[in-house]
């Protein structure tokens, strides 16, 4: 059973090696991502050179379930974003966010400005 929804922030420290990243790891037989984060993770491991095979090889071996984007979490996020604005948070960090707040699940990050929000979601940071 599921009980965290992973931003693409902390799968991204997992897979880099941070510091933090070993919290995550405790995390993810209990996890999953929107295909939206996932979508965030490829593009920034592409954008740090890795060739398209090895980033599919490597989160392959990452045993997240990956769940689809649906719509009620498309409204969700768009009725987000004035709450989350003046916070800089981006649509997939929104996106993140809207899937803990449909599914009743936490959300894991390592974006620290998540803590200063109130939008009946937990919120849980690896920083």
């Amino acid at each position: 059973m599921s009980r965290t929804v992973l931003d693409a922030s902390a799968v991204l420290a997992l897979l880099q090696g941070e510091q933090n990243g070993a919290v995550v790891a405790t995390m993810l037989d209990e996890a999953v991502i929107s295909t939206v984060n996932m979508a965030e993770v490829v593009g920034k491991l592409q954008d740090l050179g890795m060739p398209d095979e090895a980033i599919r090889e490597a989160l392959s071996f990452l045993p997240i379930h990956v769940l689809a984007f649906s719509e009620e979490h498309a409204y969700e996020a768009g009725l987000l974003r004035a709450t989350t604005r003046p916070l800089g948070l981006s649509l997939g960090d929104r996106c993140c966010l809207a899937v803990a707040k449909q599914e009743g699940l936490a959300a894991v990050t390592a974006d620290r400005a998540w803590c200063d929000l109130s939008i009946g979601v937990s919120i849980e940071t690896i920083r």
